[in-house]
């Protein structure tokens, strides 16, 4: 089996725990308005490569590696799933850290097909970075061009699972900044048990270039980069809408 990979970053330091090989897949069915990476949309693009030949990347510097691992990320990889469950089935077998970064968009609850290639892939997943772009429907829909129905229903279905997870989230000047959206998502969040970690990012148009030597307009153009200290605030609004969902429910029980 051929995946078809975008690039590859052989010392990533902040796709998961430690210094990671991260292997970007090619496609992706969401258009983020603030996508970093708009040359991973295309679908059936990019460099094919076996499992093993990814393995064998990832064996020539190993060493650096010991306290991090192998991160699938985009793009979306969960639309290889096929691909994706023999290289995280190889690399568990090598005893490596496997670590999936994704929107989860590709959810399915109906198609039990799928949900059985999932809970493969989950058998062999250790960490699942999970990307909730806002919480929403409307405005998520205004944010990547798709609803974000089944990928809140992916986060449950991963609660359920005992899937380790870590939630990122950007926030956007004008789009994802409101107080009342980032508590909802601390109302949510909440109600999960596997979440280890919030990742709350600001937003920055670095990616801009890349429109432009596709010949694409970028949809935040004028938008000015978010401080960093502004995500800090919006991380601990989400905090405490976490703290203030969870004494409640303690109360009630």
């Amino acid at each position: 089996m051929k995946g078809h990979i975008h690039s590859i970053e052989s010392f990533g330091t902040v796709d998961g725990p430690g210094v990671r090989f991260v292997v970007f897949f090619q496609g992706c069915p969401m258009r983020c308005l603030y996508c970093h990476n708009p040359d991973t949309w295309a679908i059936g693009t990019g460099t094919e490569y076996s499992v093993n030949e990814l393995l064998e990347l990832f064996e020539k510097n190993r060493s650096f590696y010991r306290s991090g691992g192998i991160t699938a990320t985009g793009g979306e990889p969960m639309l290889q799933i096929d691909f994706l469950i023999e290289l995280f089935t190889a690399a568990k077998k090598k005893n490596i850290h496997t670590c999936l970064d994704t929107c989860g968009i590709t959810f399915n609850p109906n198609n039990s097909i799928y949900l059985e290639k999932l809970d493969k892939l989950l058998a062999v997943t250790d960490l699942v970075m999970l990307d909730i772009k806002h919480i929403r429907l409307k405005e998520h829909i205004e944010l990547t061009k798709q609803p974000n129905t089944n990928i809140l229903e992916f986060a449950k279905y991963l609660d359920t699972n005992k899937v380790n997870v870590w939630i990122r989230h950007v926030i956007v000047p004008n789009y994802t900044d409101d107080e009342t959206g980032l508590k909802e998502l601390g109302h949510f969040i909440a109600s999960l048990s596997n979440v280890k970690a919030l990742d709350v990012l600001p937003y920055h148009g670095m990616g801009a270039v890349k429109y432009q030597q596709l010949g694409i307009k970028y949809p935040l153009e004028g938008v000015e980069d978010l401080p960093k200290e502004n995500a800090v605030k919006a991380k601990q609004i989400i905090l405490d809408a976490i703290k203030e969902a969870r004494t409640n429910a303690s109360s009630i029980s």
